[in-house]
């Protein structure tokens, strides 16, 4: 049993590095985790933090995704 949590911990982590949240800037899920771990509390905390929400189409694909990111942390 201990592997198998070894291997997901693993595959987590790897998803979070390569799935982007935020397309039209490139940020990371494991950048958006960072920020909310370093204290981001909203959508505009996380945006300051990582630029995510910032690009050309200002937040319409990647809010939804981060407000339930933000949520799995509280």
């Amino acid at each position: 049993m201990e592997e198998q949590a070894k291997q997901e911990a693993l595959r987590q982590a790897v998803l979070n590095k390569h799935t982007k949240v935020c397309i039209c800037k490139v940020v990371s899920r494991a950048a958006i985790k960072k920020a909310i771990a370093d204290g981001a509390k909203s959508f505009e905390d996380v945006k300051k933090a990582t630029g995510a929400g910032t690009g050309s189409c200002k937040g319409t694909r990647c809010k939804h995704t981060i407000e339930e990111l933000l949520k799995e942390y509280k």
